[in-house]
């Protein structure tokens, strides 16, 4: 079968990371770390496990990381290389293990990516496991598959950007009769915000941000309409269609990157603007609840200069290694910084749910469409969809 495969070597890993910022062709060349192969389906790790023929698969910012090298490399001994990329699918199932039980050949379904205790055939769950958060299962190096916190980063599993994948049943959920799959497809990256949302705990009174409005960033402003449809949500946009789109998901007011975005939002919440030698405006009074859909140092920082004193910060874009970020804000204001990873099997199940009935507003979202063949000018458009237009890219094998 073809499959996009990442190839891990210290060699291809420095010459994507570095030389990339020069030749950024060189991550999916012969000497990047990854490249479209011919490699064998993957076998059924044990007999609760079916196999799926992707329908489409998209491409994440972590997927960006991880090809391009410029992410933080906190993950390394928790995958297995190498590995077919692609966590947000939706497919067909092809065949059955002889112990699924609720699922059968030709059922359509959407992929949980996470491989947790239970997927992993482990009898004595972990204390995360236990508690409900498999996400951050403390197995994912044992059991029936090798290491990888997810689909898409384990060498046994495969993954979405390929013609066949294998998942464990407790991975899958049907997918409604009168969803697409260009919306279903937003099911997986939908329940991470969805999360986020309600790690954040907002209510109808408060006043919310989100910086950054690509897919995770409307998705986060959509998850938190759903929860509090009356809070206050303020975001914030670099390209027009990203506007366009903030609105069309619930925001209030979206105001624009750039210079006068200090000025214009103190305004807007009535805090008060004092600038510091040598450094960013930093804000006397802020923001409640401020969202990091972005993940790049600027982007965290601004968030800290804008909560308000003992607000919270929620980190939903993947920050990697950001530089320039300046804590002092943390401190004196005692913010709450908290991540938000993946999502609950709970709350992917109420995102399957929301996005079928959200659907003819995403349509559109699933904007630039390549086959596995074209993978290279797949991730060259992702990684510029904000000056292409384009939310999510995706693959339709």
């Amino acid at each position: 079968m073809i499959a996009v495969q990442y190839h891990k070597g210290v060699s291809r890993f420095l010459a994507s990371r570095y030389l990339g910022r020069y030749w950024e062709s060189i991550c999916t060349s012969p000497l990047g770390t990854t490249r479209l192969v011919d490699v064998p389906e993957p076998r059924l790790p044990a007999a609760e496990w079916v196999r799926m023929r992707p329908a489409v698969s998209g491409i994440c910012g972590s997927d960006l990381a991880t090809i391009t090298a410029r992410g933080s490399t906190y993950f390394s001994p928790f995958t297995s290389c190498p590995f077919v990329l692609g966590h947000e699918v939706v497919g067909e199932i092809v065949e059955v293990g002889p112990a699924v039980k609720e699922l059968v050949a030709g059922d359509r379904v959407v992929l949980e990516p996470p491989l947790h205790c239970r997927v992993r055939g482990l009898a004595d769950l972990c204390v995360e496991c236990q508690a409900g958060h498999p996400a951050q299962c403390r197995n994912v190096t044992r059991g029936c598959v090798s290491a990888g916190v997810q689909t898409g980063f384990c060498r046994d599993t495969g993954g979405g950007w390929s013609s066949s994948f294998v998942a464990h049943e407790l991975q899958l959920h049907r997918v409604p009769p009168g969803l697409d799959d260009k919306e279903a497809v937003l099911i997986e990256p939908f329940s991470c915000c969805l999360q986020a949302a309600a790690c954040a705990a907002p209510t109808s009174d408060q006043t919310l941000l989100v910086v950054g409005c690509g897919t995770i960033g409307i998705f986060t402003i959509a998850a938190i309409k759903e929860l509090q449809p009356r809070a206050r949500v303020i975001a914030v946009a670099k390209y027009p269609h990203q506007k366009d789109w903030a609105l069309r998901l619930g925001a209030d007011q979206v105001l624009e990157a750039g210079p006068a975005l200090f000025e214009e939002l103190a305004e807007l919440v009535g805090a008060k603007l004092f600038h510091p030698e040598m450094s960013k405006p930093i804000f006397s009074g802020g923001v409640g609840i401020c969202f990091d859909c972005v993940g790049s140092g600027d982007s965290i920082d601004d968030c800290l200069r804008f909560a308000s004193c003992r607000g919270k910060v929620v980190l939903v874009g993947m920050p990697g290694i950001p530089k320039g970020v300046d804590w002092t804000s943390i401190w004196y204001k005692e913010l709450q910084v908290v991540g938000s990873y993946t999502s609950t099997s709970q709350t992917f199940r109420r995102s399957v749910e929301i996005v079928n009935r959200l659907a003819p507003r995403l349509q559109g979202v699933a904007g630039a469409r390549f086959s596995l063949e074209q993978f290279a000018d797949a991730i060259r458009c992702a990684r510029h969809s904000g000056k292409a237009g384009v939310l999510k890219t995706i693959f339709e094998p």
